[in-house]
């Protein structure tokens, strides 16, 4: 594929999650010459510009030598590369590579050709640096996650080359790239932006489309277990309330329910946990319509300070993560929500009462405990849930000796949303694998078509529960489908 000069949430998956080559056109490479040309004439100007020829943070008013201009680059880049934590999956920093490579695309930035083609050609050849998780407040950029990346531009720090992590001038060598000699500006746009949180943001924006769609069939197989009630889902109570979410949600659920030979249970109204999912779930599906309309916007940003524009150098504060941290606060907020409901509905599928069938979905109840583990399971991740729900962004510790006095802490709340979309995922996994169980002692053949259509992966992987065994396997391999979307 070749770029344009705006990519969406598709670009990013093609080029970042399914590894389709791309191309840049000559028109974007000739906006990097054209900004770099004129960062140069800014320098031989001798007037003092934050970060070209000054100190950084508290330290912009230190005027820097001509003659370590350049050295002053590398500096930042070595002593900002403080990040800790286990490495950051590869695809994420894939994803933050790619965002700074199209970023410097845009003309903004005033670096040489050579940064965003090395970017480029890393990504070409699978060269990816190992990046500490930790360490960026999300103001000034994701400075140390993006320093630790930068390294392996220089022949330094650690990177994977195919999966296998190695010193990060083997790698550059091993593909037959040298290490870049950084200039004016480079290490400051090399590290100035939002390209991790985003790129976090981005990974699980795809992610969470493929579970909210799975949300609507699993409460459907869970409706199923209870002989629910049709009512609730008719198009005409959604029209009264018209969400574009929650009607789809319903939709859903009502056309998988279509043609089902369950009988139908005499109780006036359901728990509110299967009567009201088009209404959550429909809730989650608008939060992730804005979160995707915000993290767009902030892959076609241009996020450096300064920036460079066609006769002047301004700084700003593109750089702080506000927007992108309240959209992911946001989501770790809506996938809270989606796994505590689906608790809930796991709940009244253990009980005898509500389903009708034995409890705990197990023969001879007692002797064997069936789903009340993996239910118990269910609670402690949507407990943790509602721990790592609590907002990021409204946190804020000055840096850099109180210049850097207000900052987003989105890159906290990115980490947060991976663990919080993970323990969603699982706890789906369990609903499904619970629900599919009650679904095979009602009879199968009772079951909508559209319905069996969907569990029958499950029932392929997952063996009818006949006595105990070990549920750690059944809910790992569920909740993979559920994250590949292969269900």
């Amino acid at each position: 594929m070749e770029l344009s000069d705006k990519i969406m949430m598709e670009d990013f998956k093609r080029i970042v999650l399914d590894n389709e080559p791309f191309e840049i056109p000559s028109h974007l490479w000739e906006n990097v010459r054209r900004s770099n040309k004129f960062l140069n004439k800014v320098r031989k100007a001798g007037r003092s510009y934050y970060g070209i020829n000054t100190g950084f943070g508290k330290l912009a008013n230190t005027k820097i030598k001509e003659e370590e201009i350049d050295k002053l680059q590398e500096n930042l880049i070595l002593s900002h590369a403080s990040g800790v934590g286990e490495d950051l999956p590869l695809e994420i920093v894939k994803g933050a590579m790619f965002l700074r490579l199209f970023c410097f695309l845009k003309g903004n930035s005033g670096v040489r050709e050579e940064i965003p083609k090395m970017l480029y050609l890393m990504i070409e050849k699978n060269i990816i640096p190992a990046v500490p998780e930790k360490g960026s407040v999300g103001a000034s950029g994701d400075l140390a996650p993006s320093a630790h990346l930068a390294l392996v531009l220089l022949g330094k720090g650690y990177a994977y080359l195919d999966g296998k992590r190695m010193n990060g001038l083997n790698a550059l060598n091993k593909e037959g790239l040298k290490p870049l000699k950084l200039k004016t500006k480079e290490g400051l746009s090399l590290i100035n932006g939002t390209q991790f949180m985003t790129s976090i943001a981005a990974i699980s924006i795809i992610k969470i489309h493929k579970i909210i769609q799975y949300a609507d069939f699993i409460a459907s197989a869970s409706i199923e277990c209870i002989s629910g009630k049709r009512g609730p889902f008719l198009p005409e109570i959604h029209k009264l309330r018209p969400y574009r979410g929650q009607i789809e949600s319903a939709s859903n659920i009502l056309s998988l329910l279509k043609d089902s030979k369950i009988k139908r249970s005499q109780r006036v109204q359901d728990p509110y946990s299967f009567r009201c999912s088009p209404q959550v779930h429909g809730a989650i599906r608008e939060v992730i319509s804005f979160s995707q309309e915000v993290v767009e916007t902030e892959m076609n940003s241009v996020t450096d300070n300064p920036i460079l524009f066609e006769n002047r150098v301004l700084s700003g504060g593109n750089f702080h993560g506000e927007p992108i941290a309240f959209a992911i606060d946001f989501m770790k907020i809506a996938l809270s929500e989606l796994s505590s409901i689906s608790e809930r509905r796991i709940a009244h599928l253990m009980d005898p009462g509500i389903t009708g069938l034995e409890a705990f979905l197990t023969k001879e109840p007692g002797l064997n405990s069936g789903y009340m583990i993996p239910h118990t399971v269910s609670s402690a991740l949507v407990s943790r849930n509602k721990t790592l729900a609590n907002p990021s962004v409204t946190d804020s510790i000055p840096t850099s000796l109180n210049q850097e006095d207000h900052v987003s802490m989105g890159m906290n709340g990115a980490l947060s949303l991976m663990e919080v979309l993970e323990n969603t995922a699982n706890v789906l996994a369990i609903e499904l694998i619970a629900s599919t169980q009650g679904l095979r002692m009602k009879g199968l053949d009772l079951v909508s078509p559209k319905l069996r259509e969907f569990i029958d992966p499950i029932l392929t992987i997952v063996p009818p529960y006949e006595s105990d065994r070990e549920h750690w396997r059944d809910i790992k391999r569920v909740k993979e489908l559920i994250l590949k979307g292969k269900i």
